[in-house]
């Protein structure tokens, strides 16, 4: 009985078994959620799709990742086409997948979150990082199809606005390598040196017309939101509808609702403007017109102010003469009296006489005083001046004592001696000379 079951090698049943799979399975599609999403060196993407109660493993080629309109990334439910192989060196078969779609947009809004909660943590998303427009560009830089409504959009409505000067970076704004492009073409208008031949941008519009938000997809990813918050040009994002609100928009330092209305952001109305200096120049001349007109009224009421200059200047010449003729007139008064006084030279003045007397009487009078407290005026009543060696007066005979000389004055002379100091019990120290 066991001899009538058919023998096969390994390699028999791993090929019998990879045809019947490959067979079977040549052509399916599998939904599921990726998860465990890598990417190799080379470019080509293992990862495995799940459901709640298995794992189908799957690899997607290089050739076919990069053209697939999504980046495959875990937590993604989508519908993967391809085939079943199996991989007989582990026993193993896998789905190699030719094609890949989201699973719905219910599933497209819940990455959509995830990225913005993401990017918002960041700080991508900060006001403070918003930079403003400016308010005449010479330069306007536009990221989008160079076909199609939206780029004749934006160019129509800037020339009838403000006629500037529009740069084009065509892109594709839908689809696998989309967002590629879109990323390199915001850093290219960044990398533009200013005084080259293609000038840099002074800002930037990154437009698309309306779609699906699979159509607009490539406005969320990654490498999009990165390089328009890199800008160091200020962007402005009018992608899709109005009701339409992509990634790019939260990022971008301003959102306009229409491709169209990003142009009415970018440049102001050049009639608008014409409109408000004539305004303001009327304005202007009105405004100098007053101005004179006040300081002129300010300076003739302080002219009314101000007596008549002629007037008075006249009035003090008149003084001045005044004044110069009755100087001449004193001073020649002065003279004549010195004159007088001259003439009378032997008279002297009975005030001066009186004078003199007293204080000749005064000076008597002080000169007697001087006198009687005078040095030789003492010694003449008696009295002596007692000096030591070094010519100091000695007041005491403590202080004759201490002295080896003695120099006495009188009224007639000096003597010079020594003092011998002897006892006397009844009448203390006695000094002989």
């Amino acid at each position: 009985m066991i001899e009538q079951i058919p023998e096969f090698s390994v390699s028999e049943i791993s090929f019998a078994i990879k045809k019947m799979v490959e067979t079977t399975f040549s052509q399916i599609r599998v939904r599921g959620e990726i998860f465990g999403c890598k990417r190799a060196d080379s470019g080509h993407y293992y990862l495995s799709l799940k459901d709640e109660n298995a794992v189908l493993s799957a690899v997607c080629w290089r050739g076919v990742a990069s053209s697939l309109p999504i980046k495959p990334e875990d937590g993604l439910e989508v519908v993967a086409t391809g085939k079943i192989t199996t991989f007989a060196g582990k026993s193993s078969y896998q789905l190699v997948i030719e094609k890949m779609e989201v699973a719905g947009t219910g599933a497209l809004l819940k990455l959509l979150e995830e990225r913005k909660q993401k990017f918002a943590a960041e700080g991508l998303f900060d006001v403070a990082h918003k930079k403003p427009l400016p308010y005449l560009p010479n330069v306007i830089g536009v990221v989008t199809s160079p076909t199609g409504a939206v780029i004749r959009d934006i160019i129509h409505r800037v020339t009838d606005r403000f006629p500037s000067r529009i740069i084009v970076w065509p892109t594709l704004v839908q689809g696998e390598g989309a967002a590629t492009q879109i990323a390199a073409a915001i850093d290219g208008f960044n990398n533009l040196p200013i005084d080259g031949n293609i000038p840099r941008p002074d800002v930037l519009i990154v437009a698309r017309g309306g779609g699906s938000l699979e159509d607009l997809w490539c406005f969320n990813e990654e490498a999009v939101v990165r390089a328009v918050y890199n800008s160091q040009i200020p962007i402005v994002s009018a992608v899709g509808h109005e009701t339409d609100t992509m990634l790019i928009d939260y990022v971008a330092d301003v959102r306009a609702p229409t491709p169209t209305g990003a142009a009415e952001f970018v440049v102001p109305v050049k009639s608008e403007i014409a409109s408000k200096l004539m305004l303001q120049g009327s304005r202007m001349i009105n405004s100098v017109h007053r101005l004179y007109q006040e300081n002129k009224n300010i300076l003739e009421g302080l002219a009314r102010g101000i007596p008549n200059l002629e007037q008075i200047l006249s009035d003090n010449v008149q003084k001045l003469d005044d004044r110069v003729e009755r100087l001449n007139l004193a001073f020649k008064n002065y003279l004549n009296i010195k004159e007088n006084v001259l003439s009378l030279n032997e008279i002297k003045p009975f005030y001066i006489t009186n004078i003199t007397d007293k204080k000749s009487e005064s000076l008597q009078n002080l000169t007697l005083r001087l006198d009687s407290v005078s040095v030789d005026s003492v010694l003449r009543r008696g009295f002596a001046w007692v000096k030591n060696q070094q010519g100091k007066t000695v007041y005491n005979v403590a202080e004759a004592k201490k002295s080896h000389r003695l120099d006495i004055t009188f009224a007639d002379g000096t003597i010079k001696t020594s003092p011998v100091v002897k006892k006397n019990e009844l009448q203390g120290d006695l000094f002989d000379f």
